[in-house]
């Protein structure tokens, strides 16, 4: 078949913005470059904007459509550029300058455990060595404050160059901040959304965090305003959803990772944590009861191809040392603890290979 540039319209013709509902030749997205060598097209596509979020499945539509109206042995996959009107617009300087990956621990749903994994995976990377900082950014129920038996704590504030900075509480080697520090325990927390955004970017950009290996963040349950503020204000280096083995947290995860890997925030999800995977008493450390199903979270991330960074027993002393300040992790000896170690060795091998074969994180901008 000979290939000339009007056949390359005439496909092109079939494929529509979603933006207007517009083909894209009559809408002169296509450029006037079409390169034809043998069975191989090469040319350009022209959007408003450089994050247009619609570039990616234009481009897929694009392909799909010469190899569909032409023919599948035409090469085109890979050979459509992408070009835009507005030039971008400047990197802005990140507000965390002296921290090297920041990781935020979600879940779809309350109740399964994501804070105790967020202060427990803490420790296990501080005892490897890393610096570690952790914002709970739960605004409406913190819990980190009870976990590291710091309730009665107080940040004390200093005057760096002029401007007012937090300074983290400091427990078992790990900087803290929490609005937990800030508020009445004993009284629930009604924000609204800008109110509670606004709350968490002042505990992110007015403290003293200093040089960090890992600056975790413990998320609140489910998918808001919170997580896209995260998003917006930083560039965060991957996401880990913990989730139960039962259906009903699954389902949950499953949107919570489909939020963070979509076109519009695109964080890459380092991987899933399965926890409370079976029960094991103490008395009978061998034997395992799968009461919230068994391999919930392995089969998830198989699934969505992410991987499974650890299964979790559901253990009494996991609870017990939470509520005694002082988690789990901290015990070298037992064998959640070494769980807990291991996940954190995962956690590193997971943030080294992003970082190799991923760009660096940016800043998201929503576009609506």
């Amino acid at each position: 078949m000979t290939l000339y540039p009007n056949l390359i319209l005439e496909a092109l013709k079939h494929v529509r913005y979603p933006g207007t509902g517009n083909d894209i030749v009559s809408s002169e997205m296509v450029q006037d470059n079409i390169r034809i060598e043998d069975n191989k097209v090469s040319f350009s596509l022209l959007f408003e904007k450089p994050n247009d979020p619609f570039a990616k499945s234009v481009v897929r539509a694009a392909e799909q459509a010469i190899l569909t109206y032409i023919g599948e042995d035409v090469e085109i996959k890979g050979n459509i550029s992408i070009v835009t009107k507005e030039l971008p617009k400047p990197k802005p300087a990140s507000i965390l300058p002296d921290v090297k990956n920041i990781i935020a621990v979600f879940s779809g749903k309350g109740g399964v455990g994501k804070s105790t994994v967020s202060s427990n995976l803490a420790i296990a990377l501080a005892s490897l060595g890393y610096k570690v900082g952790l914002l709970d950014a739960d605004i409406h129920g913190p819990s980190i404050p009870k976990m590291f038996g710091v309730e009665n704590e107080r940040p004390f504030v200093e005057e760096i160059d002029g401007k007012q900075l937090m300074k983290p509480i400091e427990k078992f080697g790990i900087k803290l901040l929490s609005i937990g520090f800030f508020v009445d325990p004993e009284n629930a927390l009604v924000w609204r959304g800008s109110m509670a955004s606004n709350a968490l970017k002042q505990l992110i950009t007015d403290t003293m965090w200093g040089e960090l290996d890992f600056f975790i963040m413990d998320l609140p349950p489910g998918t808001g305003d919170i997580h896209l503020t995260l998003v917006q204000t930083m560039g965060i280096t991957g996401a880990i959803a913990v989730t139960t083995p039962q259906d009903v947290a699954l389902a949950d995860a499953r949107k919570g990772i489909n939020m963070f890997t979509g076109e519009k925030v695109n964080v890459p999800v380092l991987g899933i944590i399965e926890n409370m995977a079976w029960f094991t008493p103490a008395e009978l450390p061998e034997n395992k009861y799968y009461i919230f199903g068994k391999d919930g979270g392995k089969k998830l991330a198989e699934e969505l191809g992410v991987p499974l960074l650890g299964q979790i027993p559901l253990v009494q002393s996991i609870r017990e040392g939470g509520d005694a300040g002082m988690p789990i992790a901290i015990n070298d000896n037992s064998l959640t603890s070494m769980a807990f170690h291991h996940l954190a060795e995962q956690v590193v091998e997971r943030v080294e290979y992003r970082n190799k074969t991923l760009i660096a994180t940016q800043r998201v901008e929503i576009v609506k």
